[in-house]
């Protein structure tokens, strides 16, 4: 048996923060992670957001903090270029329905102390001219941004090491085990592992980890897909959504463009259990790209990718500790929107561990939110 003061499940961006701030603050971290590769599932497979903009309420407090206090000196903190930009982000709309649907969005943020606001077509063109006349308005927030996403996932599991935490690859979890009412032992296919403290930071993989202590978290998978193109002559450095959300992206350093979209299908596909690009994706967002920057007709894909989402069933996701199994942490359940937010789930979590009040306020991302209360017997 394997002992440690923190025992992290999963690898990717959000369990390799936990694990540096961890270890910043001294204590013994193993990270355990089922697939060969670090950063394997969505932390290596995403648009790269840093954004504020278009978040719930509820998770708007991280980030906003890690904008804020985290992200513009992330890379000297960990040793690494992340490529993090704060340039702002364009959520776009062609119709007054999406104005209407961005409206409400930024009044939301906007009263929680957000700077973001409505602009018309031609001030959207002044701040961007690459984007179409179909381009009627949209919400700007000055403070959003974007990174890249399997550069910071590896910096943090770089800078995690340096502090000594221990990673293990190729080590699936099969249940968490309870000693003495404690959530105290992860038993794995050739191992066990035993801390203080665990944390269940695997994505989709945590719903069935956590049943094993009888704990469920409501959230479904689905399937996300990005494209890459060949490096373009540098055009802008906002990060742009739209009010449908059916593309999103930015133009990397490198002069590609990392843009990923939907279909509406992602629900209702096939696999067999390891995410792959289809065949319709692909040409779906690039129609759609194309009529929001008609400059980049022409631009040449060069690769793209697929990644489970775990989708959270009201959206945000769960960072909290579990009143009936003590020593469990559970940060999962972030519904495609984590990476941005992840330097400030980081901190939260070590401060959980450490006993303290959070930095920030996620008292709405609880997990007793999805108890059932005020049930009235007759």
């Amino acid at each position: 048996m394997k002992t440690s003061d923190v025992i992290i499940i999963g690898a990717g961006i959000i369990g390799n923060s936990c694990a540096y701030y961890l270890a910043k603050r001294g204590y013994k971290v193993t990270v355990l992670e089922k697939s060969d590769i670090i950063g394997n599932g969505g932390s290596s497979r995403n648009g790269g957001g840093v954004r504020q903009s278009g978040r719930d309420p509820r998770e708007l407090p991280l980030a906003m903090y890690g904008i804020e206090h985290l992200w513009p000196t992330l890379s000297e903190e960990l040793g690494y270029d992340v490529e993090y930009h704060k340039k702002g982000n364009l959520r776009l709309g062609k119709t007054e329905a999406h104005l209407k649907t961005l409206k409400k969005l930024a009044d939301s943020a906007s009263a929680c102390g957000l700077d973001v606001r409505m602009i018309n077509g031609d001030e959207v063109r002044q701040i961007n001219p690459y984007l179409s006349d179909e381009v009627i308005g949209a919400s700007w927030c000055p403070t959003d941004g974007h990174a890249n996403p399997l550069k910071a996932t590896l910096a943090y599991y770089m800078a995690a090491r340096k502090l000594g935490v221990e990673f293990i690859t190729g080590e699936d979890v099969k249940e968490i085990k309870k000693i003495k009412g404690k959530a105290r032992q992860v038993i794995t296919q050739t191992d066990t592992y035993e801390g203080d403290y665990i944390v269940l930071a695997a994505g989709m993989a945590s719903r069935a980890i956590a049943g094993t202590v009888g704990i469920d978290i409501p959230m479904v998978s689905k399937l996300i897909e990005c494209l890459v193109t060949e490096a373009e002559p540098k055009m802008f450095e906002q990060m742009l959504g739209t009010a449908e959300a059916d593309f999103y992206g930015h133009q990397t350093d490198h002069g590609s463009f990392v843009i990923g979209g939907s279909t509406g299908f992602e629900l209702y596909k096939k696999d067999n259990g390891t995410p792959m690009n289809y065949s319709d994706t692909v040409p779906c967002i690039c129609r759609g790209i194309i009529r929001y920057i008609p400059m980049l007709k022409d631009a040449k894909i060069v690769r793209a990718w697929a990644g489970w989402s775990d989708n959270m069933k009201d959206g945000v996701p769960v960072i909290d500790t579990v009143s009936e199994v003590p020593g469990l942490i559970l940060a999962c359940g972030f519904t495609g929107h984590g990476f941005g937010i992840a330097p400030g789930v980081g901190t939260v979590v070590s401060q959980l561990v450490a006993g303290e009040k959070p930095v920030c306020d996620i008292s709405g991302l609880k997990y007793d939110r999805f108890y059932a209360k005020d049930i009235k017997t007759a």
